[in-house]
């Protein structure tokens, strides 16, 4: 029985569509997104606009909130024009309509300027000669944000939103810093050795987040599978919501 009623915002992109297809089974997915999603029942609407995709919120338990520009090469007025009002508007719709949980799909490039600092740049460029795996520190969530460009800032700016929405109108929050996700599921540079989540890992962490205790009001977790050269660190996630990734990129080494 599928037990809970889980609403995708821009469930017609990369992101949406692996989710919809690895949740569909097990929960009952609705969508959000400017065109329609042949196989679940998918509200057409400009989540810019609040007063257009609050009928979806509806009796819905949890919302993984995708709705956005997804190129980290968007351009400021992009980001301030689309993404931060999409983002605000999730959040605002699922108070008004009692959502219990939201799932924010953050990103990597919330903090992505760490990835200048040595050992990480040495990482993402492959120059592994002088390096061990996992003997150097870790980033993360405690850790400051650290945004690479507008972009990440807009993500940044949502990890703050969904902070002010637990706090303050009682929502449990979920912020999702996502790794490499994309159409191949596995790593196509050398940077993605580390940094890749595959299709699989993805619908494992977002699970664990829907099925994660009530008692967690906000929490950030990196989305990256256990690749070898990881550079993220991923204990709380385990710990917390049971997050447990199979896949590791240097199969496709």
């Amino acid at each position: 029985m599928k037990n809970k009623k889980v609403l995708i915002t821009g469930i017609t992109g990369l992101v949406g569509s692996v989710l919809k297809e690895g949740l569909k089974s097990e929960f009952d997915v609705t969508g959000i997104d400017l065109k329609d999603s042949a196989d679940v029942q998918t509200l057409v609407a400009d989540s810019t606009k609040l007063d257009e995709i609050t009928p979806a919120f509806e009796g819905v338990d949890t919302v993984i909130d995708l709705a956005s520009e997804p190129s980290n090469f968007s351009p400021w007025n992009v980001i301030y024009d689309n993404n931060l009002r999409c983002t605000y508007n999730a959040f605002e719709a699922s108070s008004m309509a009692g959502v219990r949980r939201v799932i924010f799909a953050s990103s990597n490039h919330a903090t992505g300027n760490y990835e200048n600092d040595s050992p990480y740049r040495e990482i993402v460029a492959g120059q592994y000669e002088k390096l061990i795996p996992r003997s150097f520190d870790l980033l993360n969530t405690e850790m400051a944000i650290r945004p690479d460009g507008p972009y990440g800032i807009g993500k940044a700016f949502g990890e703050a939103t969904g902070r002010y929405f637990s706090d303050q109108r009682g929502l449990s929050v979920m912020c999702l810093r996502i790794g490499t996700l994309n159409v191949e599921s596995r790593p196509t540079n050398l940077r993605q050795f580390a940094t890749l989540l595959t299709h699989g890992d993805l619908v494992r962490l977002v699970k664990a987040c829907i099925k994660g205790p009530d008692s967690i009001r906000f929490g950030i977790y990196y989305g990256v599978s256990n690749n070898k050269w990881r550079f993220w660190d991923i204990s709380n996630s385990r710990k917390e919501i049971g997050y447990i990734p199979k896949d590791n990129a240097e199969t496709w080494r």
